[in-house]
């Protein structure tokens, strides 16, 4: 009888769970190495004032449909959760402001409503109203959407809504990102439209279409996103190794692999590296340490890899007494202009924003009146600002809270959570690079790549990167299978 194919998945994040569940589903013999002690890479959650609070990701875009889809198949849709109706801020010049109506990830589509929001200044709005009047200049290839922005509405434009915007979603930097990558709803219609103005109005009206009446744009499950991997791990489509380095990677003269793998256990000899053959392979481990691995057998796809920048980052989580706030906040949270010279770009007010989280709040001390602050800090190139010691991240976020929402006295808990090298940049020509190294592996045949430094750092863009790599090598995992290689649980052996 012909053995099942057996597929090796690097990385238990997100994506490699979903990977090896959709790879375990299909037939395939799946085993995960992790190098963590832990699963789940950027979905993590940690008690905070009783109750388990995510540290990671807190949420999914409810309008991509692939995270709610795996949630409904794992049978968890009786635990979804979506935010309180509640508006999200702007910190710009010294006060808390409501975004412009009709704005795509901070490009403002309804100039008067940008004058009436008071985000910008007097003669940041009238630049910005220069768009309308400006010959048409179509992006040629990919630029930055700093350059393109600040070209067509200004600088200012640039700083206090889109930096913003995008700090909050990559920790990036305006100047650097790709238009292409990190706009993709948008530059379309910047090429057809001689306005961006009226490119922004077009791709605001066309989400709104997409999305239908008072649908939500977010999602969680209750006890945080975190508990998605939980159940992926659970599912017994694979069998899980952590703190299990992949070390090596190598093409066998059959056209299977071999993986050198460091010590399984914490305990184990860091000198006794194992073997681990398998059929197909799937990276879901971080852009570098995938570089590491397929530069021996695919030489410009570990160099395109290699180039991959990450940012790193924190996530401050502070408790306080309701009575801290003089007055209760007025939305689930804001966003920081790149002007303000705050430590941290943005704050969300997470048990206001999630009543389940307010609920478990209650239950775990029913006296008490708790807001649970959620703090970011750290973009790319702030790697100087996150030196600090734990103490002092929580010290700086409670101070600009303070300075933004005249809390007073410090907090009751506090939890830092730091992610080194924790979000891919997506700089200009990215897409041209993923394409790159997806098309050199595919050509070795039994390997692909997911995660978040290919196709989207959101948890549903990780999910169809994870289906996609799967789909993509069942055909070649099916291809090698009964060819002699030794079956998962006989597949080790010591270096000499």
């Amino acid at each position: 009888m012909q053995r099942k194919p057996h597929v090796v998945v690097v990385g238990a994040g997100i994506a490699g769970l979903t990977a090896a569940y959709r790879l375990g589903r299909s037939g395939a013999e799946v085993t995960v190495l992790e190098a963590a002690p832990r699963v789940g890479g950027k979905l993590h959650a940690s008690p905070v004032a009783g109750v388990w609070v995510d540290a990671g990701a807190e949420s999914v875009l409810a309008r991509r449909p692939e995270a709610l889809d795996l949630i409904a198949e794992l049978g968890l849709s009786d635990r979804v959760e979506h935010p309180a109706a509640l508006p999200a801020h702007l910190f710009s010049r010294g006060r808390l402001r409501s975004f412009p109506r009709g704005q795509v990830m901070g490009v403002p589509g309804d100039l008067a409503a940008l004058a009436r929001s008071g985000v910008l200044s007097a003669p940041g709005v009238l630049r910005a109203g220069l768009d309308r009047v400006l010959p048409r200049t179509v992006p040629q290839g990919d630029v930055s959407v700093g350059a393109y922005v600040g070209a067509r509405m200004g600088r200012e434009v640039v700083d206090r809504l889109v930096e913003p915007m995008l700090g909050g979603v990559y920790a990036g930097r305006a100047e650097r990102l790709s238009l292409e990558s990190t706009l993709p709803q948008l530059a379309p219609l910047a090429r057809e439209e001689r306005s961006l103005a009226r490119a922004a109005r077009r791709a605001a009206a066309r989400q709104r279409e997409q999305a239908g009446p008072r649908a939500p744009a977010f999602a969680t499950l209750r006890g945080g996103i975190a508990t998605l991997v939980d159940a992926l791990a659970g599912s017994g489509t694979a069998r899980i190794e952590t703190s299990a380095t992949v070390r090596g990677l190598a093409r066998t003269p059959a056209g299977g692999w071999t993986l050198t793998v460091g010590a399984a256990a914490p305990d184990a000899p860091a000198s006794a590296p194992r073997e681990v053959a398998a059929d197909a392979v799937v990276l879901a481990c971080p852009a570098p340490a995938a570089a590491k691995l397929v530069r021996p057998v695919a030489p410009n796809a570990g160099a395109d890899l290699a180039g991959i920048e990450y940012a790193s980052m924190a996530v401050v989580t502070l408790a306080y007494p309701a009575a801290a706030f003089p007055r209760p906040p007025a939305g689930s949270g804001f966003l920081v202009s790149a002007r303000e010279g705050l430590s941290i770009k943005a704050a969300t007010f997470s048990s206001l924003k999630w009543p389940w989280l307010a609920r478990e709040l209650r239950a775990a001390d029913p006296g008490a009146q708790t807001i649970l602050v959620r703090c970011s800090i750290g973009r790319v190139g702030e790697e100087a600002a996150l030196q600090r010691g734990d103490g002092e991240l929580a010290a700086a976020a409670a101070a600009d809270l303070a300075a933004v929402c005249g809390t007073t006295g410090g907090p009751a808990q506090q939890r830092v959570t730091r992610w080194g090298g924790g979000l891919p940049q997506y700089d200009t020509g990215h897409a041209a690079r993923v394409e790159r190294i997806r098309a050199e592996l595919a050509g070795l045949g039994g390997i692909a790549v997911c995660g978040a430094a290919y196709d989207g750092v959101g948890v549903p863009a990780c999910i169809a990167g994870a289906t996609r790599a799967a789909e993509d090598i069942r055909a070649s995992a099916a291809g090698t299978a009964g060819r002699g290689a030794p079956r998962a649980d006989d597949k080790t052996r010591s270096h000499p």
